[in-house]
């Protein structure tokens, strides 16, 4: 699966315009990576939720963006590695992308997708897929 970074980025940007136009939930294709990006995004809390749906009869990942006061909790995303440039760092180097408490890195790592903050902790790197504040 060569384009998987193509599927990262249409997520993420998908994610990032739904909750410009203040839109309640996207809806994206069923995939694991997809799966696991939404998990992620639940538990810093830009997603409220992410379940599968049966549309047209096709699996699909439905989520729900989260608002604070009608505001998308959401910010801003930056997707850092592409498919032309792939972005790694190790476990040392994850800090230095991340500004405390104001921007997460997302990360694709040998355990799974995870939260800078959890790869530094468990000592490992990855392949950094984007930040989001």
């Amino acid at each position: 699966m060569d384009d998987m970074n193509h599927k990262v980025s249409d997520l993420i940007i998908r994610i990032k315009n739904a909750s410009r136009a203040r839109r309640r939930e996207i809806v994206v294709d069923n995939l694991r990576i997809n799966k696991a990006i939404c998990k992620v995004l639940v538990d810093l809390g830009f997603l409220e939720e992410a379940k599968t749906d049966t549309k047209d009869g096709k699996k699909v990942l439905v989520a729900r963006i989260k608002y604070y006061k009608r505001e998308p909790v959401l910010n801003d995303v930056k997707v850092v590695s592409k498919p032309s440039l792939r972005i790694y760092a190790g476990a040392s180097n994850v800090s230095g992308i991340q500004r405390r408490g104001k921007v997460t890195a997302v990360l694709s790592t040998s355990r799974g997708i995870m939260t800078g903050q959890d790869a530094v902790k468990r000592k490992i790197g990855g392949e950094v897929l984007f930040k989001i504040w």
